[in-house]
């Protein structure tokens, strides 16, 4: 898919049917992440793969989006790891452009995704549900999975009321 089409057409999908989704889906979703530009190429990010249903209704106690994170085939948690970072907001910047590169991917592949991010406020308690060191912060929850639905309309402000200055 053309690259603008793909940006234009991303949406965030809650709801997902019971296919599975394979490793090697999996692994290219994560592979385009590590891509993502990072400070001093420190590559900051580190990743829990949960794919177990009880796993997945543990994880679902810790946010307000449990029926998301129980329909989901596969959840990504994705994490700072401070133990390689050099700079909090660079390293939080390189972050999030790997979750871009991974949810774009994702819409790609033809699955459906969404970024959770309300569940940081339990994100030592997911950490610790995944045996992470305690370098490591959460920083998002992808769901992910083939979409049962299609995700809302998108729209966004015209330039003219983004651009403040051009000379």
């Amino acid at each position: 898919m053309n690259l603008i089409k793909l940006i234009k057409t991303r949406r965030s999908i809650r709801r997902f049917t019971d296919d599975p989704v394979s490793d090697g889906l999996i692994d290219n979703i994560i592979e385009a992440g590590t891509w993502a530009p990072s400070g001093k190429n420190n590559q900051p990010w580190k990743f829990a793969i949960i794919k177990d249903k009880g796993l997945k209704a543990q994880v679902s106690e810790l946010t307000h989006y449990s029926k998301c994170v129980l329909s989901a085939n596969v959840l990504i948690a994705v994490f700072l790891d401070n133990a390689s970072s050099y700079h909090k907001i660079k390293d939080a910047q390189a972050i999030g452009a790997c979750l871009q590169n991974m949810l774009l991917t994702i819409h790609d592949q033809g699955l459906g995704a969404v970024w959770l991010g309300e569940i940081l406020r339990n994100g030592d308690k997911v950490r610790e549900l995944v045996n992470g060191s305690d370098d490591l912060e959460l920083m998002a929850v992808l769901a992910l999975g083939y979409p049962a639905g299609e995700g809302g309309q998108g729209s966004r402000k015209e330039l003219d009321q983004t651009i403040f200055f051009r000379k």
